[in-house]
């Protein structure tokens, strides 16, 4: 039978050693399925493992057909922006905490991967974000996210203010912590730790969820990812947007982010038997007896 894929990219967990095994294990497996193993460069340095080719992103981008993610949510993050721009898909194992977009047990690594280098697995696209920050009327900062955008209070531990307008129309005046602007991916990540509703990754639709509004009004909205998301920074002493949990850019009143749906999608593949609602079930202790 012809594999499903020929050309396989590993990318471990940032600066983390213990990946080595794992590493080692999967990409001399994949190796006697008759693929092609490429590895992360910022992986192999990290790791040790030099048993096979290292490669940049660019180059994994331009030649592999998967991408395996061994780590957390956070590296299937960073993976994802990186190679959305491709078109290259990933799946994950699991080497963190949660996993919410990590598939893979460690534990059943090889049969999971054998059976999607087989064939068998489903193909899943996401929304990803696209931000610009615009000061004085010119870019300063464009970027993508997975999960979030997100224009949080400083260290002063005051409240911001923001004008939040949607396809050019007001929406509202929004004084609290800050903003949470969230993918269906991102749904599942801070926003529903502030109360956001979770959005299957299918529906069309991003979520702007307040972070401890001073208004209890102000509730989480979702709105089509066809939109044009503006806020504007009113009052903001020490505010700072981050993207998928990174803290990016010091932000000064004046200042502009917008957001919109990116122009390329996220690539997901899962193994057999996934369901997202089973993993919902998993990962947030549904339906579980309090007695």
């Amino acid at each position: 039978m012809p594999i499903a894929f020929k050309t396989v990219a590993l990318i471990g967990r940032y600066k983390s050693r213990d990946v080595a095994g794992p590493l080692l294990e999967l990409g001399s497996f994949l190796a006697t399925r008759g693929c092609a193993v490429l590895v992360d460069d910022e992986t192999v340095a990290a790791s040790g493992v030099q048993e096979f080719p290292a490669a940049t992103y660019d180059e994994i981008g331009a030649g592999a057909d998967l991408a395996v993610v061994l780590g957390g949510d956070g590296s299937m993050l960073s993976a994802a922006r990186a190679l959305a721009p491709f078109g290259v898909p990933l799946v994950g194992v699991n080497q963190g905490r949660l996993g919410f977009m990590t598939d893979i047990a460690l534990g059943s690594m090889r049969e999971a991967i054998d059976a999607i280098v087989n064939g068998r697995y489903t193909l899943e696209e996401r929304t990803m974000l696209q931000a610009v920050l615009m000061r004085a009327g010119a870019p300063v900062l464009r970027t993508l996210a997975m999960n979030d955008v997100v224009v949080g209070k400083g260290a002063a531990g005051r409240l911001i203010e923001l004008i939040v307008s949607i396809d050019g129309q007001f929406v509202y005046d929004l004084r609290s912590d800050g903003l949470i602007v969230a993918t269906p991916t991102g749904s599942t990540a801070y926003a529903l730790s502030s109360n956001g509703p979770i959005i299957q990754p299918g529906v069309p639709a991003i979520a702007l969820v307040p972070i401890s509004p001073h208004t209890l009004s102000n509730r989480p909205i979702a709105v089509s990812d066809s939109a044009a998301i503006e806020i504007r920074i009113k009052r903001a002493p020490g505010a700072h947007l981050h993207y998928d949990g990174h803290p990016q850019n010091e932000l000064v009143e004046g200042d502009h982010v917008l957001l919109e749906r990116a122009p390329r999608r996220a690539r997901f593949v899962h193994p057999p038997g996934y369901d997202y609602f089973a993993m919902l079930r998993e990962k947030l202790h549904w339906s579980e007896s309090l007695f």
